[in-house]
C-alpha cells in the first residue's frame, strides 16, 4: 500500500470514528425529542424510544409550562443568572488584571491563591453554607444564590482571563499612561473591551453552569416560587409514576435560553479558550 492509498484509509478510519461518535452523542437528544412528544399512554404502550407517536401530545409543552410551573422557574434562574454572570466576569477580570498587568508583590502566589479555590469540592461546603446562611436569614433568597455563584466560580474566570490578558501586548499600557489615563480608565477602556473573546468564553460557560446548578439551589432554596429551573424540573417526577412526555418537554424547553447565550456568543468561544491557556 502506498503513501496516498494509507493517507486515504487513514482519513476514511477518522471520519468513521467521528460518525459513530456524533451518532451516539445525538441518540440521547433524539430519544428526548421523541419522549417529549408522547402521551403517557403512548409511553407505557411498548412503543420504542425511537418511534414518533400517531397524535403528538403538544399538551405536554402546555402543561410543562402551566401546570409545572417551568415558567417561573425559568424567570428565577435568568434573574440569578442575569445578576451573577455579568457582575462575576467583571470582578474576576480586575482580579485577573491586577495580578497580570499591575504591579504587585508576588503576583503568582496572588494567582495560586486564587486557583486554590478551583480545589474545594461543593460539597465539603455544603453544611457550613446551609448554618451561616440560617443564621443570617439568607435562605429562600436570590441574593444567597448570587453570592455563592459568584464565590465557587471566580476562581474558573481569573484562570480565563488571566491567560488572555497575558497575551495582550503592555504596549497598549504604556500607551495609555503616556496619554495620561489612569489604572483604572486603562482596564475599562482599552484592556476589557480587547477581551471580547474571553469575556464570551465566560458568557457561555458561567451561563450555563449557573443555569444548571442544582446542589447548591436545592440546599439554599426550599420555597417553590423561587425554584431554580433543575430544581422546579424534580418536581415533575412523582412519588408514584412519572410522566416522561411531560417531563422531557419541560427539559426541552429549559434549554432554550442556553441555546440562545450560546449562539449568540458561539463565534468568540474558541478565540477565548485558546487566550486561556496562553503563558
Amino acid at each position: 500500500m502506498d503513501g496516498k492509498s494509507k493517507k486515504i484509509a487513514s482519513m476514511t478510519l477518522k471520519y468513521i470514528v467521528l460518525i459513530i461518535l456524533a451518532v451516539l452523542w445525538v441518540i440521547p437528544i433524539i430519544t428526548l425529542v421523541f419522549t417529549a412528544v408522547k402521551s403517557k399512554a403512548d409511553f407505557f404502550s411498548g412503543m420504542s424510544l425511537f418511534q414518533m407517536p400517531d397524535n403528538i401530545a403538544w399538551d405536554n409543552f402546555t402543561n410543562a409550562m402551566t401546570k409545572g410551573r417551568l415558567f417561573q422557574y425559568m424567570k428565577n434562574d435568568l434573574i440569578i443568572c442575569c445578576l451573577k454572570v455579568p457582575l462575576g466576569i467583571f470582578v474576576e477580570a480586575m482580579a485577573a488584571f491586577a495580578i497580570s498587568r499591575l504591579t504587585l508583590k508576588r503576583p503568582t502566589a496572588w494567582f495560586t491563591f486564587f486557583l486554590i479555590g478551583m480545589m474545594l469540592p461543593m460539597q465539603v461546603a455544603l453544611v457550613p453554607i446551609s448554618i451561616i446562611y440560617n443564621k443570617l436569614n439568607l435562605t429562600n433568597t436570590y441574593f444567597g444564590l448570587f453570592y455563592v455563584y459568584i464565590g465557587f466560580g471566580i476562581s474558573n474566570g481569573i484562570l480565563i482571563m488571566h491567560g488572555f490578558f497575558k497575551g495582550i501586548p503592555r504596549d497598549l499600557d504604556e500607551a495609555a499612561y503616556i496619554d495620561g489615563a489612569s489604572k483604572w480608565r486603562t482596564f475599562i477602556n482599552i484592556i476589557f473591551p480587547v477581551a471580547k473573546p474571553a469575556i464570551a468564553t465566560l458568557l457561555i460557560t458561567d451561563f450555563l453552569a449557573t443555569w444548571n446548578e442544582y446542589l447548591l439551589a436545592t440546599v439554599i432554596i426550599n420555597d417553590n416560587k423561587l425554584k431554580t429551573v433543575p430544581v422546579g424540573l424534580m418536581t415533575f417526577v412523582g412519588e408514584h409514576g412519572t410522566d416522561y412526555g411531560y417531563l422531557c418537554a419541560g427539559v426541552l424547553v429549559s434549554v432554550i435560553p442556553v441555546m440562545a447565550v450560546y449562539l449568540i456568543f458561539q463565534r468568540y468561544f474558541v478565540e477565548g479558550m485558546a487566550g486561556a491557556v496562553k503563558s
